[in-house]
């Protein structure tokens, strides 16, 4: 199963059946900080609402269209990080990522990103990847940021959450400019 390392604590790994308790146990304790800004979370009731979305994911990764893996560290899943569809056409694509509230605050996330932009550039050899974050996410925002993302513009209402629309700022990277 494929795995990617990280640092010494931290890796990268696509996730399996035998993970979906785990996952569920993690999007639960942070399910409050984790509804402020994704979509998704409350469709996730049960270990048993990730059967079919692992089953997703690893169809995905076959099909050589992107992944979703899981962030684990000290071998414990800490969130999930992946590319969204892969535009093999204009070799782009665009990265999502959450992370756990207990986990937060160790660099897990910063240096999760580095690794598969570098995985992107390198073994993907994509041209261009976007991170989109809400504009008031900072913790979010401060990850393309701080590894040199150019800011392109703000999305206005880019994205529905649960009530309400709220505004995403689009980041890039281009192969030519990562170091």
């Amino acid at each position: 199963m494929f795995t990617l390392p990280v640092s010494e604590k931290v890796s990268l790994k696509l996730l399996e059946q035998e993970n979906a308790a785990e996952l569920f146990y993690l999007v639960n304790e942070s399910r409050e900080h984790l509804r402020e800004w994704l979509p998704w979370v409350d469709g996730a009731l049960s270990p048993e609402s990730y059967r079919p979305v692992i089953e997703m994911w690893l169809k995905q990764f076959a099909e050589h269209n992107g992944f979703q893996a899981g962030i684990l560290y000290e071998g414990k899943i800490a969130g999930m990080i992946g590319f969204h569809k892969i535009d093999w056409i204009n070799r782009s694509t665009s990265l999502g990522y959450w992370i756990g509230d207990r986990f937060q605050g160790h660099g897990i996330m910063t240096d999760s990103v580095r690794t598969l932009v570098d995985c992107a550039f390198s073994t993907y050899k994509l041209n261009r990847i976007e991170i989109r974050c809400g504009v008031e996410n900072v913790k979010s925002r401060a990850i393309p940021e701080r590894l040199g993302f150019q800011l392109e513009g703000i999305q206005r209402d880019g994205e529905f959450l649960y009530d309400h629309f709220h505004d995403l700022a689009m980041y890039s990277m281009l192969a030519r400019d990562w170091n």
